[in-house]
């Protein structure tokens, strides 16, 4: 199959844009959020629920699925679309990330990476050609290729070797990966450093590849520091190819992916904050376990349309949370993704009518944020 990515508009003010991507599951249509289910479910939610908040692709984890069930077992099954009966496009990470940061001890070699489970301590072996056997099995529309995100912060001369191995393990992915019905996007790596970045570019767009990603951002650095590589990083790829940018995914981190040309974005932050009591609206970020909701029988966001916010009461989620009921964070999980799908629609929407900035101030406004009138920038550096 011919993966296509069709750039539809341009914002006349930004770099932001609006296009659609083709995949064997469906068009995504971008700029887009990607939930994240990790182990081939996003945590607390049904694939009907996540059809009902109109999500178009979800994200799930090379890593995880390897240790358990297994490749062989999910392959068996049909692959991932059928395993966890969700028949729209599925994007699988690569494992790399979660090799260097998650298990207990990890030996980079040329060949690969030798780490012990983060689950039970036992010995693994993961190479480029490893993870494209493991994507394959599971089958997803669009599957990454295998590198090493440099942790934060990182001296000039360690990233350098790393992008430089990065881009050795692409070619060894491409040449193991047989699958048309599979679009394999490449990484750029390069850490902090633009001239770094962009010889990681120049060297990963030598592959003619379906898309192309940005990884090692959002792994602890300053938010200030992340938007200055943002600045260029989207530039340094082709513009009639998606780019999407790893692990990013609060509201206002969205926009400003947006706004700097980047159309795919994913990350655990809703979901992970919801477990925790915390959930976004028009106005900010509230937790809503806190005890000043305890007689709070207004929705969850008042100008929110979703099923969560038509029918529940900040008090009686904080009721549910506080009794670690599991209703409770099913309903703090559904509101959050269909805040930032609905926020992401409705970013399309306003880059189509030519007024997303129009938009983008009107929401940084009522999230208690003025923005810089010369430079569009916001006025507090952590958001």
């Amino acid at each position: 199959m011919s993966f296509e990515y069709t750039l539809e508009k341009k914002c006349k003010d930004t770099k932001a844009r609006l296009g659609k991507f083709s995949t064997p599951h469906g068009d995504i249509e971008t700029p887009i959020f990607m939930p994240v289910g990790t182990k081939a479910t996003v945590k607390t939610m049904t694939p009907e629920e996540l059809e009902e908040i109109e999500a178009q692709i979800i994200l799930s984890n090379t890593y995880h699925l390897y240790l358990r069930p297994g490749h062989e077992l999910v392959e068996e099954a049909g692959g991932l679309h059928k395993f966890m009966n969700w028949d729209h496009p599925i994007l699988t990470d690569s494992g790399g990330f979660q090799v260097f940061s998650l298990s207990d001890m990890n030996e980079i070699s040329e060949e690969g990476v030798n780490f012990k489970s983060h689950i039970d301590g036992s010995s693994h072996f993961i190479s480029p050609e490893k993870s494209i056997e493991i994507q394959m099995a599971l089958g997803a529309d669009i599957i990454m290729a295998f590198d090493e995100c440099p942790p934060y912060p990182a001296d000039e001369e360690y990233v350098k070797k790393s992008l430089e191995r990065t881009t050795r393990w692409l070619e060894r992915c491409i040449g193991a990966h047989d699958r048309d019905d599979q679009a394999l996007f490449g990484i750029m790596q390069g850490g902090m450093y633009k001239e770094l970045r962009e010889q990681s570019a120049k060297e990963i767009l030598e592959f003619d590849l379906p898309g192309y990603a940005i990884g090692g951002l959002s792994v602890g650095e300053p938010k200030e520091e992340m938007i200055k590589v943002l600045d260029y990083a989207p530039d340094l790829l082709p513009e009639d190819k998606p780019r999407y940018l790893m692990g990013v995914g609060t509201p206002l981190d969205l926009f400003e992916g947006v706004m700097r040309g980047v159309d795919m974005f994913d990350c655990v932050f809703p979901t992970r904050v919801a477990r925790n009591g915390a959930v976004f609206t028009s106005e900010g970020r509230i937790t809503v376990r806190n005890a000043s909701y305890k007689k709070d029988f207004t929705p969850l966001d008042g100008d929110c349309e979703c099923y969560v916010c038509k029918n529940y009461t900040r008090a009686y989620i904080r009721h549910l949370i506080k009794q670690n009921e599991i209703l409770g964070v099913r309903l703090t999980t559904y509101h959050n993704l269909h805040f930032l799908l609905n926020m992401m629609d409705n970013i399309r929407t306003a880059i189509k009518e030519d007024r997303f900035l129009e938009y983008r101030r009107e929401f940084y406004k009522r999230y208690g944020l003025e923005l810089d009138d010369e430079d569009n920038s916001t006025c507090r550096e952590d958001f």
